[in-house]
């Protein structure tokens, strides 16, 4: 009998707080998520506007990648963060785009080590 795979929100929070996997994984990524309003690559783009105002570091590394995994351009990510700066203030935008550049690293470094396992 296979076992379902825990969700990232039981990975992480499971163990102390199940009622708020249930609603996370139920309510949130299982209805708000799928509303067909917005397109995925929106909603990611959406997100990310929303953590960097409201000055979200914890959650906004995630997004980043998702958002880049869902289309969002890196481009659109910089423009995004940089028009917010005038919006939701300097240092939100600052932390937003250094949490960017570490994601863009971390992939560069990703795909390095992809390409030098397949050749």
């Amino acid at each position: 009998m296979a076992t379902e795979t825990p969700s990232p929100a039981q990975q992480l929070i499971g163990d102390v707080a199940p009622k708020l996997v249930q609603l996370t994984d139920d309510v949130l990524f299982g209805d708000v998520w799928e509303r067909p309003g917005l397109s995925p690559r929106d909603r990611r783009l959406v997100t990310v506007a929303a953590l960097t105002a409201l000055y979200r570091t914890g959650q906004l590394p995630s997004h980043l990648r998702l958002a880049l995994a869902n289309g969002v351009t890196r481009d659109e990510l910089v423009e995004a963060i940089t028009h917010l700066a005038f919006y939701a203030g300097w240092p939100n935008a600052m932390s937003a785009i250094a949490a960017l550049k570490e994601v863009l690293a971390e992939q560069t470094t990703t795909e390095r080590s992809t390409t030098a396992h397949a050749g």
